[in-house]
């Protein structure tokens, strides 16, 4: 949910008398490859008369049913929630919370044919727990509940993803910020779309700093033009032509600080339905992509589908001699309450069907058009400014320093040392912010395309000399030695 719902249904269920409180909302879904999310897309306030508040809250069903008649109407599904005053936590149902839930799930599906979602607040520590009801038999709990603004919140279900224990590798770590925010910021599953410079170092410093389960998606694999920027990655490396998902991935293996961490590698382009299909299981994205129509897609998803994308780049400009003009790299992170990347100028629509077509490296149609041919420069020794940048971003959603949360979006310029904070606000006909929680109802920008699967593909068939192979061999054979010796 939208941290601005989240406060709305808040003011609603805590009273000021301490007694519980009852409200009903509606909710889409967001599917995943794995994982289904229910938004909660509305607030349906209780008229007078509609509830009953005596110590102990009841729904009446002439609220539920009105309710439930609104929620049909916009094809969405039901939501029960209910206050805990005085409780803090995960909370668990009671014979009368069960009984009201189950007696009322048969309405719900029957008027909107989809499951009841029942969700409950402790007024303590203003902690959610949610569940589905498939049937009246027993509810199936979800892992957690996420709300989204400025700053992430979340409440585990610690049942489901326990807290993972703290190794001796995070002492310093957890001494910045505490056990209690590492417990769960290293439960969250967080995505890094590119391995190239950026997301390579990004993927690292997560799992180093002691994060359970890291996704990397990128399609390309290493060249020997990407070891002046991909910083681990080897010539080896590059003379095989490794993914560079399995090169992010043994490099993060050698970071983890995680008694065990779970590394998913993702060979599929973020521009095609699988990739927005995996996409859709993590709860945070790091957008380290260079191109209109990807960085367009997860535009999309951060919105539509209330996951934070952390954003960036880099560009450098030279004077015809070669020598530096200067270099900016900026920084921000997409969620409600923040322009999108449209909104502050790092996404022009257009270029996106261009992107598509592939002429925005077509050189006849960048001379026909009278287009800037796209700059590629790029330093090691800068890259890792931005990766610096879109980290700090995270820790400000994750663990809120000053309780602040995530900044306005920054850019940094080189020339001048000067680090400006963006004013640009959010337009009032933005299609992206327009479609915030639409989830699985969302207008699709990815299409299916064959070319990154024939990439990959023929990355799987190349032969390599023999060479190359006992190289390879000898490499792997000392990696397994130096995991026996250190385990």
């Amino acid at each position: 949910m939208t941290g601005e719902v989240e406060a709305a249904m808040r003011d609603h269920l805590i009273r000021d008398d301490g007694q519980e409180d009852v409200l009903v909302a509606t909710y889409v879904l967001s599917s995943g490859l794995e994982r289904t999310t229910a938004l909660i897309r509305s607030i349906i306030l209780p008229r007078e008369g509609e509830r009953h508040v005596h110590g102990n809250a009841s729904f009446t069903s002439r609220y539920v049913l009105r309710a439930a008649s609104e929620a049909r109407a916009a094809g969405h599904g039901l939501v029960l929630l209910h206050s805990h005053p005085g409780a803090e936590g995960w909370q668990h149902l009671s014979g009368m919370d069960w009984e009201t839930e189950s007696e009322y799930e048969r309405v719900a599906r029957t008027a909107t044919k989809m499951p009841l979602l029942g969700m409950t607040l402790g007024g303590h520590d203003t902690a959610w727990s949610a569940r589905f009801w498939f049937d009246r038999t027993a509810p199936t709990w979800a892992e957690s509940v996420r709300s989204v603004s400025s700053t992430l919140g979340v409440t585990w279900n610690d049942e489901l993803r326990a807290v993972p224990g703290v190794t001796s590798s995070q002492e310093r770590t957890v001494s910045s910020w505490g056990e209690r925010a590492q417990g769960s910021i290293s439960r969250l599953r967080v995505l890094v779309v590119g391995s190239g410079s950026v997301g390579l170092d990004v993927a690292q410093r997560l799992a180093a700093t002691g994060l359970v389960t890291v996704g990397v998606m990128d399609y390309d694999g290493v060249e020997a033009r990407n070891l002046d920027r991909m910083i681990g990655a080897t010539r080896l490396d590059a003379a095989l032509g490794r993914s560079k998902v399995d090169v992010a991935s043994q490099l993060m293996k050698s970071a983890a600080t995680a008694h065990k961490i779970d590394i998913r590698r993702h060979e599929v382009s973020i521009t095609d339905p699988e990739g927005v299909s995996i996409a859709l299981d993590y709860d945070v994205i790091f957008s380290c992509v260079d191109r209109p129509w990807p960085r367009a897609v997860l535009n999309g998803l951060a919105y539509a589908d209330l996951i934070p994308v952390i954003d960036g780049g880099i560009a450098l400009d030279t004077f015809k001699d070669g020598r530096m003009r200067n270099g900016i790299w900026r920084a921000h992170t997409l969620v409600p309450g923040r322009p999108c990347m449209g909104c502050i100028g790092q996404l022009v629509a257009g270029d996106v069907s261009l992107d598509k077509l592939g002429l925005l490296d077509d050189p006849e149609y960048i001379k026909g058009a009278n287009r800037e041919t796209p700059s590629r420069q790029n330093v090691a020794a800068l890259s890792a400014s931005v990766s610096s940048a879109l980290l700090a971003q995270f820790v400000s959603l994750t663990a809120h320093p000053g309780r602040r949360g995530v900044p306005a979006p920054l850019r940094y310029i080189l020339s001048s040392h000067t680090l400006e904070h963006s004013t640009a606000t959010s337009g009032p006909y933005c299609p992206y912010e327009n479609a915030t929680t639409l989830g699985d109802r969302r207008t699709p920008i990815a299409e299916r395309r064959d070319d990154w699967r024939i990439t990959v593909a023929a990355r799987a068939t190349t032969k390599h000399s023999l060479r190359l192979r006992v190289a390879a061999w000898v490499e792997r054979l000392a990696r397994r030695t130096i995991d026996r010796i250190v385990d």
